[in-house]
């Protein structure tokens, strides 16, 4: 028999549009024994509250989120709101008894993470980050063939996250739409916006970072704050490069930057081992390069491998073989995920303790950056 399942989504921006998406046609696909129902959304601005909630089909809305969390009719609380918010919502959520999801990254810093996960396996309710990379099918399917063995030891793990969105010294720090370049509402800025999803996939698909150093820097030192008109020193990293030691031996590198011209969202990943190489691209997301170095030597080069056949992750559940599937598809499986782990009793991942992991690498990155130092973890 199936469940339904009350949300309450607090935010009304991108990234709620996302989850809402996923809320709303997962049931459509997978057969998780869950039926997500769109509640309630949570907002300070009635007017645009209202239009989201019409706009998605939330059945009603609130104007602090605090009233969403006392309600009896809700049984989730998903969180898209800035990080500096994360914190307060989901302890608590936790603490009235609701199943706690947030937008990634978990928190600002691991310090403030922590008490989140104190919170959610306290209480003993179900939790998870949007990590929703994890769950686009071609890397789904790098994760399963590395864990099948099929590159053998890994020697090394890079992945780049490429934006330009922050070059003009124009570009406000602070408000709705540019609370990234705000260090008091992100908490960072490139390395817990972009490299943490480099991050959280290559802790997946590879395991332990044992340590790392980093290059960050700050390009624009100064810009207006939205909210009050007046510059401010910025306190974000605006580009980030790692070097890590992964505890398998293998080597990582990283990039995140928001001023590489003409980049838009260029998150790519490569994994080099002895028997072969997995290469991923965003831009072109439902194919896998992949080398085979077994291959008699006059055939051997790279395969391009198009990830749209009912036994490649997920894509059972969509259309017919060859026809691709996109980024909001991403949080649907997310959403599959936790309700299948409803149904199980075995917790989709990252809970917020596996996220805690990414947050304490980002602030090694940070204070990497700061110290020009090797930093153990």
């Amino acid at each position: 028999m199936t469940k339904q399942l009350n949300i309450g989504m607090v935010g009304y921006g991108f990234m709620a549009r996302c989850h809402s998406h996923a809320w709303a046609s997962v049931s459509h696909f997978f057969d998780t024994g869950y039926h997500p129902v769109l509640k309630a959304v949570a907002a300070r601005n009635d007017s645009k509250v209202r239009r989201f909630a019409e706009q998605w089909g939330y059945e009603s809305v609130e104007h602090d989120w605090r009233a969403l969390i006392e309600r009896r009719d809700i049984d989730a609380i998903d969180i898209c709101v800035p990080n500096d918010l994360h914190a307060e919502i989901a302890i608590a959520a936790a603490q009235a008894g609701k199943m706690v999801l947030t937008e990634k990254p978990l928190a600002r810093t691991a310090a403030e993470g922590q008490p989140m996960v104190d919170a959610v396996e306290k209480a003993g309710v179900p939790n998870l980050v949007w990590y929703n990379y994890r769950r686009v099918p071609a890397v789904t399917l790098i994760k399963q063939l590395v864990d099948e063995g099929k590159l053998g030891r890994i020697f090394h793990y890079r992945a780049k996250f490429l934006q330009d969105w922050t070059i003009s010294p124009d570009v406000p720090q602070g408000g709705q739409g540019t609370w990234r370049v705000d260090v008091d509402a992100a908490g960072s800025g490139v390395t817990g916006d972009l490299l943490a999803h480099c991050l959280d996939s290559a802790l997946w698909i590879n395991g332990d970072i044992s340590s790392l150093t980093a290059m960050t820097e700050t390009f624009v030192k100064e810009r207006t704050h939205a909210d009050t008109g007046k510059k401010q020193t910025v306190g974000i990293d605006d580009a980030a490069a790692v070097l890590t030691r992964f505890s398998n031996g293998a080597l990582g590198t990283f990039e995140s930057t928001r001023y590489a011209r003409g980049h838009k969202a260029a998150y790519t990943l490569e994994i080099n081992g002895e028997k072969g190489s997995l290469a991923w691209d965003l831009h072109d997301m439902n194919r896998v390069q992949w080398f085979d170095h077994s291959t008699e030597g006059r055939l051997r080069g790279w395969t391009n491998i198009l990830v749209t056949d009912g036994d490649h992750p997920y894509l059972g559940k969509w259309w017919v073989p060859g026809l691709v599937i996109g980024f909001e598809h991403s949080f649907t499986h997310t959403a599959a995920d936790f309700l299948e782990g409803l149904k199980t009793g075995k917790p989709a991942a990252p809970t917020f303790r596996d996220a805690l992991a990414t947050n304490k690498l980002c602030d090694a990155i940070i204070s990497s950056g700061k110290s020009g130092s090797w930093v153990n973890l």
